[in-house]
């Protein structure tokens, strides 16, 4: 059986900037069992490039290199993963404005329902807020007179 090494596997991605997840979603199914690897005492570099808000430089990470099975498996799932990670991350939120609701971008009778529930709980919690405060305070507080020795 052909082994493969995971610093060998990671530069076969398509999309490199994504090889962080890559390594991470490899590792848990290698935990789950869907296959075999072990550690190697080497490391290696991901691909990916990082930057930190509000600097200039770049930097990158490493990684435990692993070896594994090359087995019809593997295959198949990396074929997937790599599908998977080469897919957007996200749809980007559309923000509320007349021109989404006119184009039919945002579903107005959904929003609008949503904007009741919103407003019917802020009422209903001014109004527990108000009954705890006016029942709180109504307490009848005791006074005690206290004589006096001169």
């Amino acid at each position: 059986m052909p082994y493969r090494k995971l610093s060998e596997q990671v530069a076969k991605l398509s999309n490199p900037q994504r090889s962080d997840i890559f390594v991470r979603q490899f590792r848990a199914a290698v935990r789950d069992g869907q296959f075999d690897a072990v550690y190697l005492p080497d490391r290696f570099e991901l691909p990916k490039i990082y930057s930190k808000r509000g600097e200039d430089g770049n930097y990158r990470k490493d990684s435990k290199d692993m070896v594994f099975e090359l087995t019809p498996e593997f295959e198949e799932w990396f074929q997937n993963i790599d599908q998977e990670l080469n897919q957007g991350r996200r749809t980007k939120r559309i923000k509320p404005s007349l021109e989404a609701y006119e184009q039919g971008l945002i579903d107005f009778k959904a929003a609008a329902e949503e904007t009741r529930r919103k407003m019917l709980a802020s009422q209903e919690k001014g109004e527990r807020l108000g009954k705890s405060r006016s029942g709180g305070s109504a307490r009848k507080s005791k006074t005690t007179s206290r004589k006096s020795k001169k």
